[in-house]
């Protein structure tokens, strides 16, 4: 894992712990004997610390937080470090991040190439950084830069880091190994040595709750964020080796936290869910060179843009030319909206546009490789587009259905390719949502399978396999929520009381924000006479959400929401007319009645093989549906809050309890392992 060699005097070590040189114990013992061995070497004038590969170190190894780390432990690493006696480079390409930006930051200079990326991302496991990284990044780049990162979370470029101080000088992109030696020969017989621990750091005191202010309703719920700006405030107002100690007792409180446990479970649980069940050893995806989309509305101007992003070309058809140069309009649109925000260049946008090809004829499907379809949600429909698809496409190509909920053996076996057909739900806004279902057929081969996965990764979304049922995975469980949630509408709930109560457990917006949100006319039968529910009594009242600027909410010209009086009479006036009893009912009963149903159809879904594994459930909830990534997903929650205690919960409010949850809950078993 580490390997030395001695240049005239300067003493290179070298990391070599693929993929991405995670400082697990052994990289930490092979560093540790390092720089005690050039310290003890008489003809050593300086040490260069680097990586082979891809990266410099790129993090602890996260799975030693939950195994338990043996010494030498990162912060006692980074002490040796700063402590040599002989000066230390660390030289930089890839990407530092975490325990590895720690590191260097211990190293008493820093040269990096400039593509390289700087970081400490520890907030997004519901972390700090632990080694000394929160007293360190404000004495060497200062209190406001090292808000922002470690705060946030976010890396920064080299060259924005040797503006700040943080680099010291920037390598060739092409010698960086080279021009770290010659550096460390420059600098071999500087003295006093530059240590982080040995500067001061100073900051107007107003500057934290400025930082905090700015960033409430990013930080809202999160735990760390606010431990990250205790650390990094006491850089500027006590003695190194004080913050370093705080720093300790904060991130051990952290690690032992329930939000850290959850975040850590998120970061194992997506690369977990790229890993397909059953796929043949050997199965090797198909290539997928060109992409055609039927419908060029909402969902398919958004899924092209995924492909034509990744440098994908795409050909996009409609039915008729006002709808296509709409469709091709609104994708520019969005490009340039990205512009205007800095997320990309105008040449850039070109590139892309130039990728794409607007047409009115399936023909002009013919040589994709993955043609998807993203017209109306309706069974006829979409089997009569595949009918033309089957048609028309090479043979080979797969053909796939962005539909949410309908049948998609159904819908393939109106082709003579079953075993090429599967479902893509994209989520939207699909240019920005991370989530894929991927939906596995009957039918569906497992070449097919492997070529959506790594399509999916290709286009940098997050994807989970689910089976067919109504529903899939995501609206299966949101629609067991919103029939609860409709139930306590009826008893004299509120929408804004039962919206208030989600919000407050973290998620972005309650059932009926949501519902307004999507529009209250999906799935609406369109009889204004026919009146079987409260939204059919809305949606006959012409209040189909946020769209006609009134739903379960009146709307205001920026879409902001004010609770509506017409609205509760209409919700009254039903339950009124349905003889339901009203009485009063508080938070927490409002979640565990629209929760618990979810965790009880999440048990069904992993019974029935429609979901891999619990975690994948989790993704797809966090990822697809806004649930607070601080509480794990649906499946970690449950576990948290204890199966008995749900199954208790589900019985005494009169739901029903699914076999494989409440046998689950009898044995003392976890979701999650």
């Amino acid at each position: 894992m580490i390997r030395t060699e001695q240049q005239n005097g300067i003493y290179v070590v070298t990391a070599d712990n693929p993929p991405v040189n995670a400082l697990s114990n052994g990289v930490r013992e092979g560093l540790a004997k390092a720089i005690a061995d050039a310290g003890a070497d008489p003809a050593v004038r300086a040490i260069v610390v680097a990586c082979a590969g891809r990266t410099f170190f790129a993090g602890a190894d996260i799975a030693e937080f939950t195994k338990g780390m043996q010494p030498p432990l990162p912060p006692d690493l980074c002490d040796m470090i700063e402590a040599s006696e002989k000066p230390v480079v660390a030289a930089i390409h890839g990407t530092a991040l975490g325990g590895g930006l720690e590191v260097a930051l211990a190293c008493h200079y820093r040269i990096a190439v400039p593509s390289a990326k700087l970081g400490q991302p520890e907030v997004k496991l519901g972390l700090l950084p632990g080694a000394g990284g929160t007293q360190r990044l404000p004495r060497v780049a200062g209190a406001e830069l090292a808000l922002k990162m470690i705060v946030l979370g976010d890396p920064i470029g080299a060259r924005e880091a040797a503006e700040a101080g943080l680099v010291d000088r920037l390598a060739g992109e092409d010698r960086l190994l080279a021009d770290a030696i010659a550096f460390a020969r420059e600098i071999a017989d500087a003295r006093p040595l530059p240590r982080a621990g040995g500067r001061t750091a100073s900051a107007d005191p107003a500057l934290f709750d400025t930082f905090r202010a700015a960033n409430a309703k990013k930080l809202r719920g999160y735990d760390a964020p606010e431990a990250c700006i205790e650390a990094v405030r006491a850089a500027t107002t006590m003695p190194f080796r004080e913050g370093l100690a705080l720093e300790r007792q904060l991130f051990l409180k952290l690690v032992m936290g329930e939000q850290s446990a959850a975040l850590r479970h998120i970061f194992f649980a997506e690369r977990t869910a790229g890993k397909i069940d059953g796929l043949p050893e050997g199965t090797t995806p198909l290539p997928v060179r060109k992409v055609g989309i039927v419908g060029a509305g909402t969902m398919g101007g958004g899924i092209a843009m995924n492909f034509l992003s990744a440098g994908v070309p795409v050909t996009i058809v409609e039915m008729k030319q006002e709808a296509l140069d709409r469709g091709v309009a609104t994708i520019r649109r969005n490009y340039e909206g990205n512009v205007a925000r800095g997320r990309l260049t105008a040449e850039g946008l070109e590139k892309a546009m130039a990728l794409l090809t607007p047409t009115l004829s399936y023909d002009d499907l013919a040589d994709a490789d993955l043609i998807i379809e993203a017209v109306f949600e309706d069974i006829g429909v979409k089997k009569d587009v595949f009918k033309k698809l089957d048609a028309v496409a090479k043979p080979g190509a797969i053909l796939a259905s962005n539909t949410s909920f309908l049948d998609v053996n159904e819908i393939a076996a109106v082709t003579a390719r079953a075993d090429h057909v599967l479902g893509l739900h994209f989520f939207s806004p699909a240019n920005v949502m991370k989530l894929l279902e991927i939906v596995r057929g009957a039918k569906t081969a497992p070449a097919v399978l492997a070529t959506a996965m790594a399509a999916a990764k290709a286009i940098r979304k997050v994807a989970v396999i689910a089976g067919v049922c109504h529903g899939f995975i995501g609206n299966r469980m949101l629609e067991q929520r919103q029939i609860e949630a409709v139930k306590l509408l009826m008893e004299g709930v509120t929408p804004q009381q039962i919206d208030k109560a989600h919000v407050d457990f973290g998620m972005p917006m309650g059932p009926f924000q949501m519902a307004d949100l999507a529009g209250i006319d999906i799935g609406w039968h369109r009889d204004p006479q026919r009146i079987e529910s409260i939204t059919d009594a809305l949606c006959a009242a012409g209040r189909l959400g946020q769209k006609a600027g009134k739903g379960f909410y009146d709307y205001d010209d920026q879409r902001r929401a004010t609770p509506s009086a017409e609205a509760q009479a209409i919700i009254d006036d039903f339950a009124a007319r349905s003889g339901a009893a009203k009485r009063a009912v508080g938070s927490e009963e409002i979640l565990e009645r629209t929760l618990y149903p979810m965790v009880n159809e999440g048990a069904k879904i992993l019974d029935e093989g429609i979901a891999q594994r619990a975690s994948d459930i989790d993704i797809v909830w966090i990822y697809g549906y806004g649930w607070p990534p601080y509480r794990g997903g649906p499946m970690f929650w449950a576990d948290r809050v204890g199966l008995t205690k749900i199954v208790e919960s589900l019985k005494k409010h009169g739901q029903p309890v699914a076999p494989a949850l409440e046998a689950k809950a009898a044995k003392g078993e976890r979701f999650n392992r």
